[in-house]
């Protein structure tokens, strides 16, 4: 007696029908590849014109117009008992007056002048105060080109513009040139983008500053996020009952993650400044800051790291008679190593972009010295970014693309720390 109950047996595809749905098959997997080319094209794409864009913006910035000038340090202008009180301003102008004609009047001198930067006076103080017996002789230095004869000499400021419509007057142009011919112009790269504090005069504004004030700021956070997040995320992952209150902590760790960073930056102006009564723009409380923004993505990526651990290690490690502390510690911690310090060092490459919530602390302020310490008034160098990029003399326009290269170089480093100890870590361990 047959089953009535039994299923019926579907028929067999023809070989036809089989041909066409592998075809759809082959098609679908042919779409979905190249939309991944797609995607992955267009971002570099984009990607590469960013950095090119910045690159065409910024590369002026890394070369400096500079003047070979002779400075007669006379004795009646320094005295040898006190060089510091010398009159540096009447030998910058004896030096120019000997490079260049004689000039007909008082403005007529002004002008030529000005292309050296205004701060050539303190250069030349500097090399006597570090070398006094050039008193009474000459002192040869390369001081820097005052910001528009900077961008004459690099072709942005036009020389067939006329001369109502720009900066630099023809007269002006004309002593350049002759400067020029004398072979006392070069343009050698521009070290003091990155070892000159900030300034006023484009010429000689540089990074250390906000290089300085960045590491100080990295430092402290990463002295405070790192050990807090770790200890928090063993605490959840291996001790932490499971309960609801936990569970809101799990919550609010992940909704921390994703706070908006102006927030911290309001929270770090109201408590630690305006109720801790911290010095405002110190590095010391944009440290603390970036830590409370980077602590909840530690602590998410170290509790990741702790589960990729396979259980087999701690039931072994608890067979062989260790104690909770023991098998955290000695064995699923250095597994996990890889997974943490690579978080970690990508949510410390997040933190050294944050401009917001240092803008809130007062890390913007002009700094013309770098900080001796945490507790000194810095910038950082998304704030000084961001001062540039705000300045009106164009010369600053270069150095803004500069420095987010410099940034972004930064940035590729950081993640290459992370990647290279990850493949170390692992094959360690």
């Amino acid at each position: 007696m047959t089953d009535a109950a039994a299923p019926a047996v579907p028929p067999l595809r023809s070989a036809a029908a089989r041909a066409a749905l592998r075809r759809r098959r082959n098609a679908a997997d042919f779409r979905l590849r190249l939309y991944g080319v797609i995607a992955i094209s267009l971002a570099i794409g984009l990607l590469t014109i960013l950095v090119a864009t910045l690159a065409a913006g910024g590369y002026q910035a890394f070369v400096q117009t500079h003047i070979r000038v002779d400075f007669p340090i006379g004795a009646d202008n320094v005295s040898p008992a006190d060089p510091a009180k010398g009159n540096y301003r009447h030998v910058v102008k004896e030096a120019v007056a000997a490079l260049l004609p004689p000039a007909a009047n008082p403005a007529e001198a002004r002008q030529m002048g000005q292309i050296l930067t205004a701060n050539t006076q303190f250069f030349v103080r500097d090399a006597v105060l570090a070398n006094p017996a050039v008193i009474g002789g000459t002192l040869t230095l390369e001081v820097p080109a005052a910001d528009i004869f900077d961008q004459l000499n690099k072709g942005t400021i036009r020389r067939d513009t006329p001369q109502a419509n720009r900066r630099v007057s023809d007269a002006q142009i004309a002593w350049f040139d002759a400067l020029v011919a004398q072979g006392r112009v070069s343009t050698p790269f521009n070290w003091g983008l990155f070892f000159n504090a900030d300034s006023r005069f484009p010429e000689i504004a540089g990074l250390s500053g906000a290089i300085a004030g960045s590491f100080y700021a990295l430092l402290v956070c990463f002295v405070i996020s790192f050990p807090t997040g770790i200890a928090a995320a063993v605490y959840l992952e291996e001790f932490a009952p499971r309960n609801r209150w936990t569970d809101l902590i799990e919550v609010n760790i992940n909704n921390l993650a994703a706070v908006p960073s102006i927030v911290f930056g309001l929270l770090g102006l109201a408590v630690f400044i305006q109720s801790f009564g911290l010095p405002r723009s110190a590095p010391l409380v944009g440290g603390l800051v970036l830590a409370l923004m980077t602590l909840p993505t530690i602590i998410i990526v170290t509790r990741n790291a702790l589960k990729a651990v396979p259980p087999s290690i701690r039931e072994a490690a608890y067979g062989m008679g260790a104690s909770p502390q023991q098998v955290i510690l000695h064995h699923v911690l250095p597994l996990a190593l890889p997974g943490i310090l690579t978080g970690t060092i990508i949510g410390l490459a997040q933190a050294l972009g944050e401009t917001a919530p240092l803008l809130l602390i007062g890390m913007n302020a002009f700094i013309t010295s770098p900080p001796g310490g945490v507790l000194e008034a810095s910038t950082a160098l998304p704030t000084q970014i961001y001062i540039w990029a705000d300045s009106p003399e164009r010369g600053f326009v270069a150095r803004t693309s500069a420095g987010i290269l410099v940034l972004l170089g930064f940035l590729l480093v950081m993640n290459a720390i992370a990647i290279f100890l990850r493949q170390r870590l692992e094959r360690r361990w």
